[in-house]
């Protein structure tokens, strides 16, 4: 079973919803990984220098562990998932591959990046962005008690590109 095989009609449990990523992992091959992470490095020329190797490095390794962890995933999920986010993450997911497909061709997969996002956020109930993930201004993705919070949050809830509108963490509080 892959994502577009889920019936969204009815209530769709974590497990199915694992099985779908599964599916969908099993789709990716070494260039997929080789072609998203080229894209990547080079799109994070932008970025300030200081931040540059070690946002690659946490990337890289955030879409490759995603993957592995998904296929190795033995676990059995209770609950459902909201059917409606879900349904919303992923039309968001769809509109940001084809805004990628138009602004730079299909030299790059987006397939580790849906992995990882779907499963972080609605099988694992993590943000997106692991804790302690560095931004500028030495701020960082934190948990409080069993809250995630993100200090660039709503600086993003624009960003066409971003996953924050699915994110679970919330905004981190203004001090």
């Amino acid at each position: 079973m892959i994502i577009k095989e889920l019936d969204f009609s009815q209530k769709i449990s974590k497990n199915d919803l694992l099985e779908a990523l599964k599916g969908e992992a099993n789709q990716v091959h070494i260039n997929d990984f080789i072609k998203t992470c080229s894209f990547l490095k080079k799109n994070m020329e932008h970025v300030h220098p200081h931040y540059q190797e070690e946002y690659i490095k946490m990337y890289t390794e955030g879409y490759l562990k995603g993957y592995i962890d998904v296929k190795k995933d033995i676990t059995s999920y209770s609950g459902l998932v909201d059917v409606a986010e879900l349904a919303e993450a992923i039309h968001l997911l769809q509109k940001q591959e084809k805004l990628m497909e138009a602004e730079y061709g299909k030299n790059r997969s987006f397939k580790p990046y849906m992995i990882m996002s779907l499963y972080t956020t609605f099988i694992l109930e993590e943000p997106v962005h692991p804790v302690d993930t560095p931004f500028p201004g030495g701020l960082k993705v934190r948990k409080d008690q069993d809250i995630y919070y993100c200090p660039v949050k709503e600086n993003n809830e624009d960003n066409p590109l971003a996953v924050c509108g699915f994110c679970i963490a919330l905004q981190e509080p203004s001090m």
